[in-house]
């Protein structure tokens, strides 16, 4: 009996571990433009989750809600539209860049909503996670070498049409391989913005898709997780919340004074030994 009890003990403790090293995972590679998902599958498909396959898709898509409250935590005085900091027109500019998010959202909401397990079901496997790596690894390689100026160096400066026009580049992102954050970079960058803006519209544009995805999948799932589940949950939220502060960090002041080809050429290195794993 104690011998049991011990190994059960064990299979937990390997299955929390497990899930502490995607949370590692999804803290770095949710705000890069290198697709959170995609790794996470593909790590998970290295790594072997024990745990049940209703939970392993509810926890894909969870584990997102660490990355999510670093976004509130580095920027909440930005969001806060109720900061008593800020004069009455930053208030106001901050209830329409919420408003702007908010329209910018609706697409990817509809088609997420009505497509979701049909996408899972045909997409999420290691062949289109590596041939979107490369598609969008050179994609950022080409509009790098497009030598344009930004028309766009101020969040108050991104319009309504504009908004909209990134939620439509951030549907995308619901293909694995992808990149939600790489996706609504490019379609920044296409449409004038800079890279930071880019980005940090793109962190912004994150939380209301974040947190309806994760909240409809805990749904779906019916929160009918075990004890060991739950934990796993728990703790790789917890990690990728940590991480993703950093990462954040790291790429705000990255883009200061470097450009994306670095992560185009990693999307291609990586994609290639994917497909060469996978198939030779």
């Amino acid at each position: 009996m104690n011998n049991l009890i011990m190994g059960v003990l064990e299979l937990d403790f390997i299955e929390i571990l497990k899930s502490i090293i995607l949370g590692i995972v999804q803290g770095i590679t949710e705000w890069l433009p290198v697709s959170s998902t995609g790794h996470l599958i593909l790590v998970e498909d290295f790594m072997s989750f024990k745990l049940s396959d209703g939970f392993k898709e509810a926890f894909f898509v969870v584990i997102q809600l660490g990355s999510i409250l670093a976004v509130i935590l580095l920027f909440f005085r930005k969001l806060n539209p109720f900061d008593s900091r800020k004069s009455a027109e930053q208030r106001k500019d901050t209830l329409v860049l919420w408003t702007k998010i908010a329209v910018a959202t609706v697409p990817a909401g509809i088609i997420g909503f009505l497509f979701d397990d049909m996408i899972e079901e045909a997409l999420y496997n290691p062949t289109t996670v590596a041939l979107t790596l490369i598609g969008y690894g050179i994609i950022f390689i080409i509009i790098e070498n497009w030598n344009h100026k930004p028309k766009i160096n101020e969040l108050s400066e991104l319009s309504y049409k504009t908004a909209i026009c990134i939620g439509l580049f951030q549907v995308l992102a619901l293909i694995p391989g992808t990149s939600r954050s790489g996706s609504t970079i490019i379609g920044a960058v296409l449409l004038g913005t800079s890279r930071y803006i880019a980005a940090e519209f793109s962190f912004f544009l994150a939380l209301p898709i974040m947190l309806a995805a994760s909240g409809y999948k805990l749904l779906k799932a019916g929160m009918a997780f075990n004890a060991t589940e739950w934990a796993a949950l728990g703790a790789g939220s917890l990690v990728a919340f940590l991480v993703s502060v950093f990462a954040i960090k790291f790429l705000m002041d990255y883009i200061k004074k470097h450009d994306f080809k670095v992560f185009g050429y990693y999307r291609i290195i990586l994609g290639a030994i994917v497909l060469a794993y996978f198939y030779l």
